[in-house]
């Protein structure tokens, strides 16, 4: 399942000249991905294509590390019944992207930290930090078939975005 919503660019006038801001009304993508490890890269590149192939000026690459925590999590902590799904929405202030999965229990310390810092010695425990420290906003909300875990990423304002 492969759902693509687009929508074209608008143009305006500033002082009798034409600027064309690369302004983008909401385009969303959702798509099914196997319960495996392998769905991780297959995530990681649609969230980058997404953002790259529409110049939606969101950080690609915070946008595909979050993607990639999100993703693993889910087929890390969850059963294994059925693929997980990603859904990506590109907005004119920013993206969205949630990760649904199976499992109805919420995601660990995603909104609320637990008082302990990671062991920074062990290989895993700071997904869900890095997504509460790099996102604008983050949560999780029950679905029909298990839950959805997601976060925001703020448009980059242009003088701030890599040339």
């Amino acid at each position: 399942m492969h759902e693509v919503e687009s929508r074209t660019a608008v143009s305006c006038s500033t002082n009798g000249q034409t600027v064309h801001d690369r302004f983008h009304a909401p385009a969303s993508w959702r798509i099914a991905l196997p319960h495996t490890v392998a769905a991780v890269p297959v995530a990681r590149a649609l969230v980058r294509s997404a953002l790259t192939e529409l110049e939606h000026p969101a950080d690609c690459d915070t946008a595909e590390l979050l993607t990639a925590e999100l993703v693993a999590n889910a087929v890390e902590h969850t059963p294994g019944e059925g693929p997980i799904e990603l859904v990506v929405e590109l907005l004119p202030t920013g993206c969205q992207v949630e990760v649904h999965d199976p499992d109805p229990e919420p995601p660990g310390d995603l909104t609320f930290p637990v008082g302990t810092e990671p062991d920074p010695w062990q290989e895993h425990g700071r997904g869900l930090l890095l997504i509460r420290a790099l996102s604008s906003s983050c949560g999780h909300r029950p679905t029909a078939t298990g839950k959805a875990v997601w976060f925001r990423l703020p448009v980059v304002p242009a003088q701030r975005r890599p040339v």
